[in-house]
């Protein structure tokens, strides 16, 4: 299950694009990333604070290179104002999850010690399960589903990140 988890960082991406909030943008994009062959790990869509435009952020998996030819092709898209990738340097990224549980009697209170050592809240409790709301880097995230590995994992669902530029730099 650890292998299932835990994805290595090598290769991965985060770019981030500014686009016209109108349908068609996304197939348009997925498309110059698809040709290329890169895997979409994750996207993330929702309109900016300006309801004309809406900010795509998408994480993907590939070589460097081909990354930077993506980037100059979206560029060139009618609808696209902005595309450029973060690094870690230059940004705040977070993922949320959530994650469902087994829980028994018995092992109830290990579960929450664990949740609570993440910082992660309780979304819901019943007698046999337990959904967990957790947010941070994906390498936090990775850890978390880790250690609860051992109690039963059933499902969780993952947003992907999101991302914003530090400082005055715009995202």
């Amino acid at each position: 299950m650890k292998e299932l988890l835990l994805k290595s960082a090598d290769n991965i991406h985060t770019i981030s694009l500014l686009v016209a909030n109108k349908p068609g943008v996304l197939v348009r994009v997925a498309l110059i990333f698809s040709r290329r062959g890169f895997n979409l790990e994750s996207l993330v869509v929702s309109p900016v604070l300006e309801g004309r435009f809406s900010r795509m952020t998408i994480t993907a998996r590939g070589d460097k290179g081909t990354l930077e030819q993506i980037i100059k092709q979206a560029q060139k898209l009618v609808d696209v104002v902005q595309a450029h990738e973060h690094t870690d340097q230059n940004a705040v990224e977070k993922e949320l999850a959530l994650i469902k549980i087994k829980v028994s009697d018995a092992n109830r209170a290990e579960v929450l010690q664990v949740i609570s050592h993440f910082k992660a809240e309780t979304a819901d409790l019943t007698q046999e399960s337990l959904v967990v709301q957790v947010t941070g880097s994906t390498e936090k995230l990775d850890a978390m589903l880790e250690m609860l590995a051992s109690y039963g994992i059933i499902e969780v669902v993952r947003t992907g990140k999101v991302v914003m530029a530090r400082g005055k730099e715009k995202t």
